[in-house]
């Protein structure tokens, strides 16, 4: 195993150092640092996504025949390294990482042809329809009806916690076109035109996000929706198949990065806020749960390292991806912890959200405090998306540990 980063490496990781600095408006930088879940507005995103079409490093994880960047797997880990650091406006996942893999995987031409170019270029914002009101972590109990009718399916259900569908043009959905004693032989996979009639979104305020701009998640309604039949991926009850595909994509982000810019802003923060007239990086209990949380980040660091070695040796990562997944929200819910509490007092009135361009008021506190208490809030629903973390041990456990 080869954990060393090359001269070609470390100068790819200047290139995108300094593309970034030419190429990111430092007030939209701003608004990313400032939001409670790292997100900026619809613009936001979009404008960087098309800035990194410009640049050819749009869909950094596709082939290069449907026009990804072909980096390595270290180039793509000392670029999303550099871009982490910098608090750019994150790529929206659904398009590029999640359902694009699957219609490269299992769809047909004129599917790749009509789809991945738009995704590609950022013209078509998607959302996710998997979780419904009583199907979550379990999954294959969804309900959401696709009734065969000629050359189309009638989609009646609900989809939730539908992350940016006020945006989305389209939608990719589990849904129940069978029913088979083995629940999920009955499910196939439909991408869905989000203008179609009988579609109704609407959305989910969570704790964090108290003021209008920053509501973040839905409940899409579907009453009588014609979809093509043409829109169906692959065939017909094959849907978890491909659903498991897209989750490896979902679950197996690299974390260290964003952790450890998250740690860097903790200690900037530690080393300003005051514990009896000193710093309260200077505690010596505080800093012990610095320490520990650095240490653990490290680790994971390491452990992202020796996958990524084994990636660069045209290896799978496998069950690798839960664990991945596991400790990366666990340490990423101890930061924000960490953080709500070097902010102290200034974290209680999260509802002012600082300096958020078009707000006529003063931010209260510093301008760190505006996100920490929501911050907080965000980062505990990441235990739970793309399969709990009790899920995913019981995967490791099968597995890995063959229990």
């Amino acid at each position: 195993m080869d954990l060393k980063f090359s001269e070609e490496d470390f100068a790819f990781q200047k290139e995108v150092r300094e593309w970034i600095e030419d190429n990111l408006p430092p007030d939209m930088q701003n608004r990313i640092k400032q939001s409670p879940n790292g997100s900026g507005s619809r613009e936001d995103h979009e404008y960087w996504q098309r800035k990194l079409y410009e640049r050819g490093w749009a869909g950094v994880n596709w082939p290069k025949e449907y026009g990804g960047p072909e980096f390595t797997p270290t180039q793509r880990y000392l670029y999303d390294l550099e871009m982490a650091r910098a608090h750019v406006p994150h790529v929206i996942a659904f398009g590029q990482n999640m359902v694009a893999p699957v219609i490269m995987a299992f769809g047909n031409q004129e599917q790749k042809d009509k789809y991945l170019p738009d995704i590609l270029a950022s013209r078509t914002w998607w959302c996710q329809g998997y979780s419904e009101p009583g199907a979550g972590s379990d999954l294959a109990s969804l309900k959401m009806k696709a009734d065969r009718d000629g050359d189309h399916y009638i989609v009646t259900g609900t989809k939730t916690w539908n992350t940016h569908g006020q945006w989305a043009d389209m939608i990719f959905c589990l849904v129940r076109t069978s029913d088979e004693d083995i629940r999920q032989k009955g499910i196939s996979f439909l991408l869905i035109d989000m203008q179609s009639p009988g579609i109704d979104v609407q959305p989910i305020i969570t704790l964090d996000q108290p003021l209008e701009g920053y509501q973040e998640i839905n409940m899409i309604h579907f009453q009588d929706v014609r979809v093509p039949v043409e829109n169906r991926i692959g065939e017909e009850g094959k849907g978890w198949t491909y659903a498991k595909y897209l989750l490896e994509f979902e679950r197996g982000n690299a974390y260290s990065h964003g952790l450890k810019a998250g740690l860097g802003n903790l200690k900037a923060i530690a080393a300003v806020e005051q514990d009896n007239g000193r710093p309260l990086m200077e505690d010596d209990t505080f800093k012990r749960r610095v320490a520990e949380t650095e240490i653990a980040i490290s680790a994971m660091e390491f452990t992202e390292l020796r996958i990524l070695s084994s990636l660069s040796a045209g290896k799978n990562v496998g069950p690798e991806s839960s664990l991945l997944k596991c400790r990366g929200t666990e340490l990423q819910m101890q930061l924000t912890e960490l953080v709500l509490e070097a902010t102290g007092y200034y974290a209680v009135p999260f509802s002012n959200p600082g300096p958020i361009k078009g707000l006529n008021i003063d931010p209260i506190g510093p301008d760190y405090a505006a996100p920490a208490a929501p911050g907080y809030f965000n980062t505990r629903k990441t235990a739970i998306y793309a399969g709990s973390n009790e899920v995913q041990r019981n995967i490791m456990a099968k597995m890995v540990l063959g229990l």
